[in-house]
This record gives structure tokens, C-alpha cells and sequence, in this order.
């Protein structure tokens, strides 16, 4: 990994609000993985979630069947969420380019971060974002990482709507920006370079 990557908050909340399933592409049955919390924390939050693990193909995450590769989702996609390293992208890209509908975005976890797959996936007309999770993202932009005391980097004078009964499940409901518009690519490109 080269450069500190940045994506507008716009973007990122454009992206978890439009979108409405996710396939986790290496996701582990292990409940002390963080593809597990992901994926968990995704599910609660209304996402309709796809597991993707060969080695786990015939079992179930959470009520949700395991899949080979994502060819084998018998439904539409609208993210591809990658817990594999780097080098792994390149294939996942090309299977997701192949799916029809194509997902619209493809996300690469904390860590992980390739270029080329990026930017073939744009190509292909996804929106991409690369070191970041959904699931901190999420936390971040609805408020609920806030009332942990962690500095979310949001200031609003709105509330956010609380789902369910819990008062730290927030939804990201409220409409202080719109968002989704840029490619992730010119997003990250636009940040000046840290040093």
C-alpha cells in the first residue's frame, strides 16, 4: 500500500445507502473474524447478505447459506464486499464483472487495496472503494460509533433515527448530504497525499 486513501463521506454514505445486498466474498464462520462482525453487523442493519467461501460451501452463516464463488447467488448483487488480500482482487473483479447484473460497487476491506483491479472494476462501471470497512463506515456516518465516544468526524444538528430498540442502532437515514456520485478512484485522487 502506497498512499493514504480518502473518500468523501458523500460517497461512502451514497454507496451504503442505495445499496441493498451485499456478498462477502471470504468471509469466515469464525464469530471472532471481522468478516464475521461484518457481516453480522451488515445483516442486523437490514442488508440482504451472501456469504462466499468455498471451503464452507453446504453450511450456513447466521441463516444464510454459504456460496462457492459469486457466480453461484442465485439473486442480484448490489455490492461485492472482499475480505481476501491484494493479490486475490483481480480474480474477484473478473468474477463480478461476469455477474449479470453486474454489482454496481466493489468494496476491498481495511488493508487491502489494488489498483489495477480498481480500476478495471470502474471500467466496468462500479463504483470502487478500497481500506475501508462497510461496517466501520456505517457506525461512522449513522452516529452510532458517536455514542461509544469515538470522534465520527460528523457534526449535525439532526438526529439520527434509531432502528429497532436499541439505542445504538442508528440508520443512515438522515439526509444531510446526498451522496454517490463520484467514482472512487477520482474520489481517492482528489485527497492531497499525505506525508
Amino acid at each position: 500500500m502506497t498512499d493514504a486513501l480518502h473518500y468523501p463521506d458523500t460517497f461512502i454514505r451514497g454507496i451504503l445507502k442505495t445499496v441493498r445486498s451485499i456478498a462477502i466474498v471470504g468471509v469466515s464462520p469464525k464469530d471472532n473474524r471481522p468478516s464475521y462482525f461484518a457481516f453480522k453487523y451488515l445483516l442486523e442493519r437490514g442488508y440482504k447478505m451472501y456469504a462466499v467461501n468455498p471451503g464452507q460451501t453446504g453450511k450456513d452463516l447466521l441463516g444464510r447459506k454459504f456460496y462457492a464463488k459469486l457466480a453461484d447467488i442465485p439473486d442480484p448483487i448490489d455490492m461485492v464486499d472482499m475480505f481476501r488480500a491484494a493479490p486475490y482482487a483481480d480474480g474477484v473483479v473478473e468474477e463480478a464483472l461476469a455477474l449479470k447484473p453486474r454489482p454496481a460497487v466493489f468494496w476491498m476491506q481495511l488493508g487491502v487495496r489494488n489498483d489495477e483491479a480498481a480500476a478495471k472494476a470502474e471500467a466496468g462501471g462500479m463504483k470502487v472503494v478500497m481500506d475501508r470497512c462497510p461496517k466501520i463506515e456505517y457506525g461512522r456516518l449513522s452516529s452510532e460509533i458517536s455514542w461509544m465516544g469515538v470522534n465520527s468526524r460528523i457534526i449535525s444538528s439532526k438526529r439520527a433515527k434509531i432502528m429497532g430498540g436499541g439505542v445504538q442502532r442508528m440508520s443512515l437515514n438522515r439526509e444531510t448530504l446526498a451522496g454517490g456520485t463520484t467514482s472512487g478512484s477520482a474520489a481517492a485522487a482528489d485527497e492531497p497525499k499525505s506525508s
